[in-house]
Formats: C-alpha cells, structure tokens, sequence
C-alpha cells in the first residue's frame, strides 16, 4: 500500500504551493508557473511594501532588467551573423531589439503615475541603490559603443559581473563590428577604425561617412548595408528617447535632488540625452 504521507503521491508541485517542483513527473505535469519559474519571479517582490506606491517602483524596475536582458540576448545572437555578413537573421533580432526599446520607453508612462510625495515615503529605503548600478543597462551601452572604463567601478564587489562587463568593454561594439563588414564589402576605411583600442569611444570618421554616404547615394546596389543602417539610426533614436524619458520622470518625481546612487541626477541624465551612438549615420544626412 502507498504510503500517504509520502511527497511523490501528493502529485507535482507549482508555485501555487510556495515553492517550485523539482520532481521527475516529466513535461506532460509542468504547470504554467513551474515552466516560467513564477515562484522565483513573483516573490521578488516587497511582501510588506514601506507604502502601496513602493510596489509599483519595484515591479517597473524589475520588468526594465528582464526586458533588458532580452536585449542582450538578441544583440549576442545578431553579432555573429553581422560579423559573417548573413544580416537577414540580425535583421530579426534587431527587430526584437527595437521592440524590447518600445517597452522600456512605455514604462516610463507607468512610472510617471507617482508622485513626489509617494516616492518620498519609500525613497529612504533604496540606501546607495540606484539605477546607474544596472549592469544590464551598462552592457547594453557598451555592446552600443558608448564605453567608459570608470563604469565599471560600481560592479568591483560582484567579480563575476566585473569581468562580464570588462569582456564586453574590451571587444569591438555593436557598431565596430558594422563598420568592419564595410571595410570588408569593400569600402576603404581608414586604418584607425579597424585597429583601434576596442575599450574606447570611437571618434567620428569621414572614412566611414563616405561609406554610408555611398551606400544611401545607392541602396540599390547595397541593399542589405541600407537596410542594417536604418536599423542602427532606430535602435539609436529609441535610445536617445528612453533617455529622454528617463531624464523627464526623474526631474517630475525628485526635481534636481541628488540621485539615490549619488549621481547629479537630472543634470547627468540630461547630458546623456546628448550622445550619438552611430554619429555618421546622423551626420551623413546632411551630405545628401
């Protein structure tokens, strides 16, 4: 007889039950939340919020870093098909990540519904925490080109994610690898851009101006190189708007207080706002 008291006759556990099963009933009796792992993901969460608004700024934030790590796990699977120069496969997963940017920047429009008076009744308990401590959004300016070394500081406590970082820092960016593919089409580049200290911001280049300026003078002929670049000008004017964003919500919720992680706060994030990330693909315009 069955021992009733026994866990495998209890069936398969899901988040429902407060913790995730980990048994061997195989796929056919996974559940929805064992799938998603919805245990780990929803008790993320304050159980006691300090006020009813703190859940609200966690959730927003914690959607921001999943949504961020679909970025990066779309920019890692396009490099290598730009660097092959197959870019229909990267055209897909730039797609998905300039739709991940449509959420990031309409998540702000949630944000925007606290006021100052409700975030100050929980400000006090992020301490030294602070958005300019996400590695996720760190990388993701890195793989972007837009590298300083000095970011790296705030992830020295967490060497795993130091070294991530500095990996990403020391290889070419998103846009590096472009601007190879056209030297290997056949544009002719300076040397400079193709052999260059891969840790630090790239200057604009009339080089490869010229090569984009050909391509947009003949997208016939270019087709694919025409394509890919109105696909970085996207990806960077979504990015100049979930900045902009960010900057407008921080100066309506906390005006130009100091930022919780001791940045200037609006100050800094308005200065952001300014950076190009692929500059002669803006400033090619005015050549046409």
């Amino acid at each position: 007889m069955a021992n009733e008291g026994n866990e495998q006759d209890k069936g398969p556990k899901s988040y429902l039950d407060g913790e995730h099963y980990h048994g061997d009933f195989g796929v056919a009796d996974m559940t929805y939340g064992d799938y998603l792992k919805l245990d780990k993901v929803l008790d993320g969460q304050p159980e006691h919020p300090t006020s009813h608004d703190e859940m609200l700024f966690v959730v927003i934030h914690q959607a921001k870093e999943l949504w961020m790590k679909l970025m990066i796990h779309e920019l890692e699977g396009a490099l290598p098909y730009i660097r092959r120069g197959e870019l229909r496969p990267a055209f897909k997963m730039l797609a998905r990540v300039k739709r991940c940017q449509d959420q990031l920047i309409g998540s702000w429009s949630v944000l925007n519904t606290m006021t100052p008076t409700e975030y100050t009744r929980f400000r006090h308990e992020l301490g030294r925490a602070s958005g300019f401590q996400s590695f996720q959004y760190r990388a993701i300016e890195f793989f972007f080109g837009n590298k300083q070394r000095g970011m790296l500081a705030p992830h020295r406590a967490r060497p795993a994610i130091h070294q991530r970082l500095t990996d990403i820092l020391e290889r070419p960016s998103l846009y590096d690898e472009v601007v190879m593919l056209l030297a290997r089409r056949g544009f002719q580049l300076d040397h400079a851009v193709l052999d260059r200290d891969w840790s630090k911001v790239r200057e604009p280049n009339a080089s490869v101006e010229a090569a984009w300026l050909a391509i947009y003078k003949e997208p016939e002929s270019h087709w694919d190189l025409y394509e890919l670049a109105e696909d970085l000008v996207d990806i960077d004017d979504q990015f100049q708007t979930w900045r902009f964003r960010h900057a407008n919500t921080v100066e309506r919720v906390i005006g130009n207080k100091t930022g919780t992680g001791g940045t200037s706060g609006v100050q800094y994030l308005r200065r952001a706002v300014e950076v190009r990330l692929f500059p002669e693909l803006w400033s090619v315009r005015t050549q046409l």
